[in-house]
């Protein structure tokens, strides 16, 4: 009897598997990754490697001798854990942080509630707050590293949002950006997963296309961030940015479309996934014109992470076969 899987129908059989989706969410990123390496050269190259690495040597190693359980790498979801806190960090950020990063990510916000599919937090957005608060100075230094090819004002200095957060709206202006002028959208600067807001926004129609992933999630957020930065813009230009200045920078685009929609942490249903974009752009927008930190994506959706299971309660799927 123990050779036989008995559960309660109605059974449905599909080819999709996580394995599958996963390698999805890593094509999906693929060509964004490939820029970040052009710009900023073998440092980036090599925290994208040690990242992967990292992450899939630790849920290899917390399987086989802690929980002493068959590997779960197969699955790629370390894989994609790695690459989108690589995605996350500084082209200069010493290997012994993404070391510490991958920890965080693999040893504590996943494996200690059982692997996936049982973690209440993201993992890659759990490790990227855990190392913005531990480690401030290398978390926010965008100074070029030995291995970078393209040097520019744009990635050398501040972030834009880094900018507006310490001058405003003027100080933008001085150093010459127009926060509602469309070139935004091509500026470079930050971390890897903020240099390529385009090929960011292909991998996520491919995961459209390849229905990985539903538009509800991210759509919430992009309108929630656009009419909230309008209705404040409207109020005062002089001090607060428009829509399309917090539509194209910082990590929006890459949390809304790539962490935002992770199956595990965001609501199963797609009303509930309106109430949490929403929420997600509230919290963004709080952050970027309130706030002590330029940008608020990595909080926000940790901080929705954890209303998850109320929205999955309050806003039901409908029963299979019900009408």
């Amino acid at each position: 009897m123990d050779k036989y899987l008995v559960s309660p129908n109605p059974h449905t059989h599909s080819s999709v598997s996580t394995r599958s989706l996963m390698r999805d969410v890593l094509i999906a990123l693929a060509p964004a990754s490939v820029v970040s390496v052009l710009v900023y050269g073998w440092a980036e190259l090599s925290i994208i490697a040690s990242s992967v690495a990292f992450c899939v040597l630790l849920e290899w190693a917390v399987t086989r001798w802690l929980l002493k359980k068959p590997s779960t790498i197969g699955d790629l979801s370390a894989a994609v854990t790695g690459l989108l806190l690589a995605l996350n960090l500084p082209s200069s950020t010493p290997i012994w942080i993404v070391l510490v990063g991958a920890v965080v990510a693999i040893g504590v916000a996943k494996m200690s509630f059982g692997g996936l599919g049982q973690n209440i937090f993201n993992p890659a957005i759990t490790a990227r707050v855990f190392l913005l608060i531990s480690f401030p100075q290398q978390m926010t230094d965008w100074t070029p590293s030995p291995g970078f090819i393209h040097a520019s004002d744009a990635i050398s200095g501040a972030t834009l949002l880094g900018k507006y957060s310490e001058g405003g709206v003027d100080e933008l202006v001085r150093l010459g950006y127009d926060p509602n002028n469309l070139s935004m959208f091509m500026e470079i600067g930050g971390s890897a997963g903020e240099i390529s807001a385009a090929l960011l926004l292909l991998g996520f129609v491919y995961l459209l296309v390849r229905k990985v992933v539903k538009p509800w999630i991210p759509l919430s957020i992009f309108a929630t961030v656009a009419l909230m930065s309008g209705i404040f813009n409207m109020v005062d230009p002089e001090i607060y940015t428009g829509p399309v200045f917090n539509l194209c920078t910082g990590g929006l685009i890459l949390g809304a479309c790539f962490m935002a929609t992770d199956y595990v942490t965001s609501p199963m249903s797609n009303w509930g996934g309106v109430i949490y974009g929403v929420g997600i752009g509230v919290i963004v927008m709080l952050v970027r014109y309130f706030g002590s930190y330029p940008e608020g994506v990595s909080f926000a959706i940790l901080i929705m992470n954890m209303a998850t299971p109320l929205l999955n309660k309050l806003c039901h799927q409908k029963k299979y076969g019900r009408a």
